[in-house]
């Protein structure tokens, strides 16, 4: 599913800091999307496997001492924990004040530059419904993996002013760009 990502030159250096890796249009997508963030946001789920209270304290993320953030990345949760520092810049902040509470404290860590919402479904599905994205890069890979969550339940994109900017197909993936324009907010918000 994310074969389209982790391949690219761009991934391969952020993650493990190896010039390897493929180029092109799929490492161009990739190379955009960490271009001008300043911050994170992402879903609990992004961070760990598990629910409810963390059981887990040496849990540290999916990526292991060194995540691809490489800045201040926000984690929306309901239970407490303290801040985490990973290599290369990446500090993971527990934020169980809800998406206002994430944005606020993304928005004046990022210091003037965009903050992108990295997911889940359901904190994308948070962030359009209360109208908070700018853009949003979704790369479609043909695999099937089941129900799942619908990233746009209940959601009526056309409503809210996006438009397509890009529809881009490669072998791994197909990129779709939506955008709209929000006026004069501080940096951008992007998932």
């Amino acid at each position: 599913m994310h074969e389209w990502l982790i391949t690219t030159r761009t991934f391969q250096q952020r993650l493990f800091g190896s010039d390897s890796g493929t180029t092109g249009v799929d490492d161009d997508f990739a190379a955009r999307g960490f271009r001008n963030i300043g911050a994170w946001i992402l879903g609990r789920n992004l961070f760990a496997p598990s629910r409810g209270a963390w059981s887990d304290m040496d849990w540290k993320g999916w990526w292991g001492n060194s995540p691809p953030y490489h800045g201040p990345t926000f984690i929306l949760t309901h239970h407490e924990r303290d801040p985490i520092e990973m290599k290369d810049g990446t500090t993971f902040y527990f934020v169980t004040g809800g998406i206002l509470q994430a944005l606020d404290r993304a928005i004046a860590s990022a210091s003037g530059s965009d903050v992108r919402v990295g997911g889940g479904a359901n904190t994308i599905r948070q962030f359009l419904g209360a109208d908070l994205i700018d853009e949003m890069h979704m790369a479609i890979a043909p695999v099937l993996l089941g129900s799942g969550e619908r990233l746009f339940e209940e959601i009526d994109l056309r409503a809210l002013g996006y438009e397509c900017d890009q529809f881009v197909p490669t072998e791994n993936a197909t990129h779709v760009v939506l955008n709209k324009s929000h006026g004069n907010r501080p940096g951008r918000m992007e998932f």
